[in-house]
């Protein structure tokens, strides 16, 4: 039996990266996406573009992606656009163009199949591939597929490959962009233990702090910790995964397909964000998020009858809301007036961490009709319910 090869392919800097394809004279330069049409390239006589800088934006957006160059600055995603224009004033700011992505996602995935066909689709910019049975050794093939991935998009891509996903995951990120990184089991101890815990993918801000707090900021700190402290502060179930997962122990199945029982999309923000002198960026995120949740159920071929909320505030306390469809539906209209006026059943009187929209029940987008309703224009957040 060939020894498991799992890996996890992930797109460098992906929506950057698609622009920079069609602003080929971007490269090398500090680039931001984000807002909403703010940024928008001005296309003079001659044909040269006019990209507008960063330092001009004044709104309440956040940044969806950067290019290195603007991250080597500071920026980084779900900061707002205001504060990255203080860290990087003369960055190109550019709007999302998620039709563009939507094409580059599905050529790349195209082909890598071609070379391994068990892949499990992650996102718009990730998969898992089962190298298993795929001839050749790991090195030569992550080169292959890299290459394969540039011929098909003339974009980049990392690569880990480990025996399981949680492994490879965090092996991905090691040597961006266009990085390749194997790792076997033996090799844990020197590449996986002094890394943070939070590069760990399941142990999220709140279990981080909950573990520095504890003494463990390392991957190894974690796996020498005392099981029985860890069941204390965490639960069995938790404290037992933590233990695995810091000695390199994860799933190594690649899911090919599976029936989805919701789809969701949240932020946990940089800050805690006030419900009142935040709406501005609140309702931007609000909005994106209802934007990405309909999108995910586009392309998976779903409708959705029930849309929910979930909120978490700096107390810590979570909120969850649902509301019934009159007919099952991928709309982002749609999903963005449930998910407010599920909002509006909640009493907001403190500020956010967590913000979150989730479809469910969902069927086959060819069995559904679809709703037609009307797209708020504002996001109906305020103080408390009235």
């Amino acid at each position: 039996m060939n020894p498991t090869r799992i890996a996890h392919l992930d797109m460098d800097a992906f929506y950057a990266s698609v622009e920079l394809l069609r602003y080929p004279e971007l490269r090398g330069r500090p680039v931001v996406i984000g807002g909403r049409q703010a940024g928008a390239p001005l296309i003079r006589r001659n044909g040269i573009c006019r990209f507008a800088q960063l330092r001009d934006y004044a709104g309440r957006g956040v940044v969806t992606t950067c290019t290195y160059e603007a991250r080597a600055l500071g920026v980084s995603s779900g900061m707002g656009l205001m504060k990255a224009a203080r860290l990087a004033p003369d960055a190109i700011l550019l709007p999302a163009d998620f039709e563009a992505y939507r094409h580059y996602s599905a050529r790349f995935k195209a082909a890598v199949s071609e070379i391994a066909p068990k892949i499990e689709n992650r996102g718009i910019d990730e998969i898992y591939i089962d190298l298993t049975d795929v001839p050749g050794d790991s090195r030569a093939l992550g080169h292959r597929i890299q290459q394969a991935v540039l011929d098909a998009t003339g974009l980049s891509c990392s690569i880990g490959i480990t025996p399981n996903k949680l492994l490879s995951k965090i092996c991905s990120d090691l040597h961006k962009p266009n990085g390749l990184t194997l790792l076997d089991m033996a090799g844990v101890p020197a590449r996986i233990w002094p890394l943070p815990v939070e590069r760990i993918n399941g142990i999220g801000p709140k279990a981080t702090a909950k573990l520095a707090g504890l003494g463990i900021a390392t991957i190894a700190d974690l796996a020498q910790a005392d099981p029985g402290m860890l069941q204390r502060h965490f639960g069995p179930s938790y404290a037992s995964w933590l233990h695995r997962a810091a000695h390199g122990e994860g799933d190594a199945a690649v899911i090919t397909h599976s029936e989805p029982k919701s789809i969701s999309r949240e932020t946990t923000f940089e800050r805690d964000l006030h419900p009142r002198h935040d709406r501005g960026t609140l309702s931007d995120i609000f909005t994106r998020l209802c934007w990405l949740v309909a999108e995910d159920l586009r392309h998976k071929g779903y409708c959705a009858r029930t849309i929910g909320i979930k909120l978490r505030f700096d107390d810590f306390r979570t909120v969850t809301r649902d509301l019934s469809l009159p007919a099952a539906s991928a709309e982002p209209a749609v999903i963005r007036r449930a998910a407010g006026a599920c909002l509006k059943r909640v009493r907001l009187d403190r500020r956010l961490r967590l913000l979150g929209v989730r479809a469910s029940g969902l069927c086959a987008a060819g069995n559904a009709s679809q709703a037609d309703l009307p797209l708020q224009g504002e996001l109906a957040i305020g103080p408390a319910d009235r």
